[in-house]
C-alpha cells in the first residue's frame, strides 16, 4: 500500500476557556490514501470542521492543539511548518473549500481577478497566463469560460460553488478538504457537484476529506468512512460496510435517523 497523503496521529485540540478548557478532538488518528475519498460524519458540534481547519492549520485562539498530535501531508509535519512554509503549504498541497463556499467569493471582484489573486500570487503568473489557466479549470466544473468576465451575484448558486471548486484545484493540491459543500444546494445540484468531483479525483489523482452531516450521500460517493462522536473517531471503514454493517451503535442510531422512503410511516398521536 503506498503512503497515506494525509495521516493524523492522537490529534487533540482544546478551545481553552477563562475557567475551563473545552477538548473538542479526543486523539483522534486516521489515513487517507492518495486518490481516495475519505467521508467524516457526524452531528454537529462533534469536532469535524475543528479537525479539517486542523489540517490546514488555518486555527485561531482560543483553539489549541495540544502537544502530541501529529498531521503529517505526504510525510511533512503541518505543525511543525514556519509561517513562510505554511503559506506555500496551502493551497499547493492542501486546498479547502468551506462551510457555504459559494458565499466565500468576494462580490465586488470578477471572477477573472479572484483566480488571478491566487495564480499571480503562487506561482507569479501574469494576467494573460492566468486567464488562459482559469478557463481551463472553468471548463473542468463545466462552465463556459466566458464567465470569467461575471461578478459572483450573476452566477448561480451551484455555479459559484463549482468556481471555488476549481479555484481550489488550481495549484494542483494532493488533498481537497470539503467542510459541508452541499448544504446550501438542492439535492439536484448537490449530485451534480459531487459527481464531477468524483471524476475531477480520478482524472487529477488528488484525495478528498469530504464533511457533511448527510450520512446517505456520503455513503455514494466515499470510499472509507469515520464517524465521529463528541470528539472522538468511533468507528471507521469502508462505505458499504458502514451501510450495511455498522458496528457502532451510534452509527446505527444515525442510520436509523434518516427519513425512509418506504415503510409503515409513524405517525404522533392526537393532542402531540
Amino acid at each position: 500500500m503506498s503512503a497515506p497523503v494525509l495521516s493524523i496521529r492522537n490529534l487533540n485540540i482544546d478551545y481553552i476557556g477563562a475557567e475551563a478548557n473545552f477538548r473538542a478532538v479526543k486523539d483522534v488518528s486516521f489515513d487517507i490514501a492518495p486518490g481516495e475519498f475519505f467521508g467524516l460524519a457526524g452531528e454537529s458540534g462533534c469536532g469535524k470542521s475543528t479537525i479539517a481547519f486542523a489540517v490546514s492549520r488555518l486555527h485561531r485562539p482560543p483553539a489549541l492543539i495540544r502537544t502530541g498530535s501529529e498531521i503529517l501531508v505526504d510525510g511533512r509535519d503541518v505543525l511543525e511548518l514556519d509561517k513562510d512554509a505554511l503559506r506555500r503549504f496551502r493551497w499547493r498541497e492542501v486546498a479547502m473549500v468551506f462551510q457555504s463556499a459559494m458565499n466565500s467569493l468576494n462580490p465586488v471582484l470578477t471572477i477573472e481577478a479572484q483566480f488571478y489573486d491566487v495564480l499571480h500570487t503562487h506561482k507569479g503568473m501574469s494576467r494573460e497566463a492566468a486567464r488562459e489557466r482559469a478557463a481551463e479549470l472553468l471548463k473542468l466544473v463545466d462552465i463556459p469560460p466566458d464567465r470569467l468576465a461575471a461578478y459572483p451575484h450573476q452566477c448561480s448558486g451551484g455555479m459559484r460553488q463549482r468556481i471555488v471548486i476549481a479555484i481550489c484545484l488550481a495549484l494542483n493540491p494532493k488533498l481537497l478538504i470539503m467542510d459541508e459543500p452541499t448544504t446550501a444546494l438542492d439535492v439536484v445540484v448537490q449530485r451534480e457537484i459531487l459527481q464531477r468531483i468524483d471524476v475531477l479525483r480520478k482524472r487529477l489523482g488528488f484525495a478528498v476529506l469530504f464533511i457533511t452531516h448527510d450520512l446517505g450521500l456520503m455513503v455514494q460517493v466515499s470510499d472509507r468512512i469515520g464517524i465521529m462522536l463528541e470528539g472522538e473517531l468511533v468507528e471507521v471503514n469502508d462505505a458499504q460496510t458502514i451501510y450495511r454493517s455498522p458496528q457502532h451503535d451510534y452509527t446505527k442510531r444515525l442510520w436509523a435517523s434518516m427519513p425512509k422512503l418506504h415503510g409503515d410511516q409513524i405517525r404522533p398521536e392526537a393532542g402531540a
